[in-house]
């Protein structure tokens, strides 16, 4: 079994305060309280601001966005999609009409909110993609734990490193060891409720400096399923 360091224990236990984040871009009251209220009811915090908060979409993930239908919209949706944190956000539109949404389209708006704002439409609106939303925080919500990783090579080599956080889609590691970016390796952990698992692996960065990298799992090793299982078991906890 694989030796937990106690001093991931408080770093995992902090990661339950975060929570998904919606950007309301442009959007005034009454709209503002009556999405806040609805959103809050799946978990998801609303995050309010004017169109100069898409400013903050190449330093910040979140993981939907409201945005008023108008002459600003299409930058601030643009500026979302061109974003590498945030290109796969849930983008809804608020105001206008179908025909006017249209325009929007081959940015993938993925919801359409009409005005007034009705409550009760606004909910079963929000039921409807909250998982899209919590899907799309899950993918990049990384837990702190501490853990021995055997790592293989593609040419061979083995060592151990040492895991700093792990998301569904991949893990940052702590080693010595020289590995490029792009290179394939397989590595190895257990954690906790988790049995000891293999999975096939892409490094995606690497920091000499301070002797880390990171990895992505890979898409098509059926193996990864049993770690984004464990990711959202415990978010859910």
């Amino acid at each position: 079994m694989e030796k937990v360091l106690g001093s991931s224990i408080p770093g995992v236990a902090s990661t339950k305060r975060l929570a998904a984040r919606v950007a309301l871009v442009d959007v005034q009251e009454p709209a503002r309280s009556i999405l806040t209220e609805c959103f809050k009811q799946f978990g998801l915090d609303a995050v309010a601001g004017t169109p100069t908060i898409a400013e903050r979409f190449t330093k910040e993930k979140f993981e939907g966005c409201v945005v008023r239908l108008g002459p600003s919209a299409e930058a601030v949706i643009q500026a979302a999609r061109n974003s590498a944190a945030n290109s796969r956000m849930v983008i809804y539109g608020l105001g206008g009409t179908a025909r006017e949404a249209m325009k929007y389209s081959r940015f993938g708006m993925n919801a359409l909110l009409t005005e007034p704002l009705e409550r009760q439409a606004v909910l079963k609106l929000v039921r409807a993609t909250h998982l899209l939303v919590v899907h799309e925080f899950r993918r990049y919500v990384r837990v702190p734990v501490a853990t021995e990783v055997a790592v293989t090579t593609n040419d061979g080599r083995r060592f151990v490193a040492t895991s700093h956080d792990l998301s569904s889609g991949g893990m940052s590691l702590r080693s010595s060891e020289d590995v490029a970016p792009g290179s394939a390796l397989e590595v190895s952990f257990a954690l906790l409720t988790l049995p000891r698992i293999w999975v096939r692996a892409i490094v995606s960065w690497r920091k000499p400096e301070e002797k880390t990298f990171g990895i992505q799992f890979d898409v098509h090793d059926e193996r990864r399923v049993k770690i984004k299982e464990w990711v959202d078991a415990y978010l859910e906890s």
